[in-house]
């Protein structure tokens, strides 16, 4: 397992509900991170991607779409022209578990209302939240947390969120620097503790799946 490349991946949306949209998806390597941002047809401020490299330690590839079937359709296109060629698994805090999770069921959904095909085709797929539960004592199940007990405080200290309702809030009042930065740091955590995960825990620790649809 440790032979494929960890890309760890987060999502922001408007909510939890059936009729709520994407707003960020973000994917990150130890190279650097894929972030696609819906801005819902507004301008976002010229230098952007600049301002975010300036801040952030790795690099940052950012695309803008003006609704969330453009992020769509270009997000198939990264993950199955890019992602599904490569040695690599998908990695997620509470992405998707057997007794429930966030992300890839979201994504299920917001594919199936635009009408799209689902594109992970044949990544292995390994949800990190699972390990730290049932490997590590931890007193924490955030993503934040677990990261902050186990590693450290370096990526707390540059997610400019405390809440994930924060997200919610700066999409709506086009506040894309913090938001993105915020997924950011979701990502690089997500893969921080994958790789720890790694260092501590025999691959059976693990529960790795298949993201390739039957049909």
């Amino acid at each position: 397992m440790t032979d494929l490349t960890t890309i760890a991946f987060d999502i922001e949306t408007t909510g939890f509900e059936t009729d709520d949209e994407l707003t960020v998806v973000g994917f990150d390597s130890a190279v650097s991170s894929r972030v696609f941002l819906n801005t819902d047809g507004t301008t976002p401020p010229a230098a952007l991607a600049a301002r975010l490299n300036d801040t952030l330690e790795t690099p940052v590839q950012l695309s803008l779409h003006d609704s969330e079937q453009e992020l769509l359709n270009e997000l198939a296109t990264f993950i199955t022209s890019t992602l599904t060629q490569r040695d690599a698994k998908l990695v997620a805090y509470n992405g998707e578990r057997w007794n429930g999770g966030f992300d890839l069921p979201f994504l299920r959904t917001r594919l199936c209302m635009h009408g799209l095909e689902w594109p992970f085709g044949t990544l292995p797929y390994v949800d990190v939240m699972d390990v730290f539960e049932t490997r590590f004592n931890t007193s924490e199940d955030t993503l934040s947390g677990v990261y902050e007990e186990l590693i450290g405080t370096g990526l707390n200290e540059l997610d400019p969120f405390t809440d994930s309702s924060e997200a919610v809030t700066a999409w709506e009042e086009g506040a894309y620097e913090p938001l993105i930065i915020h997924n950011v740091a979701d990502i690089q955590r997500t893969r921080a503790l994958m790789e720890l995960a790694e260092q501590y825990c025999s691959k059976s620790d693990f529960s790795m799946k298949s993201l390739d649809p039957i049909a």
